[in-house]
């Protein structure tokens, strides 16, 4: 299991972000990269069929948890909590969940690659994070 890496003076863990902190020397996999989203919120549902449309995404697997199969989510990943928050798992099997997710979802698109990486950043996380949470607790709001 990855070491956790604290912040010391925020005291935050990186881990809980669903970042990875270990070296990335990872063997090529056929995994595909595959993200899973709430199909029946209408925010993301329009943010995912945009990111669909963009180049590249027939490279990676998309899931709505909504109408997903217990199987499709994988043993780590059960309904309730892949419908609460962004998920992805990533060509080595590694789920990625909350801001670090869209950020790993846009370094895998050519167009939002560069975006991918500004974003993926341990100091943008810092703030992201944060701010996707306080977006968790409206969307119940959208959601049919």
């Amino acid at each position: 299991m990855p070491a956790t890496v604290n912040i010391n003076q925020f005291g935050l863990s990186l881990r809980k972000y669903g970042m990875n902190t270990q070296a990335d020397s990872y063997s090529q996999s056929s995994s595909p990269f595959t993200v899973y989203y709430d199909g029946a919120c209408p925010v993301c549902s329009r943010e995912i069929k945009t990111y669909q449309k963009a180049s590249g995404a027939d490279k990676l697997a998309w899931v709505d948890a909504a109408n997903a199969q217990p199987e499709a989510l994988g043993e780590d990943l059960d309904s309730q909590a892949a419908l609460a928050r962004m998920h992805v798992r990533d060509e080595n099997g590694q789920l990625i969940s909350g801001a670090a997710a869209f950020a790993a979802i846009w370094a895998r698109l050519p167009k939002t690659r560069w975006l991918g990486k500004l974003m993926g950043s341990k100091p943008a996380l810092l703030v992201l994070e944060p701010c996707y949470t306080l977006f968790l607790k409206v969307r119940p709001l959208w959601r049919k």
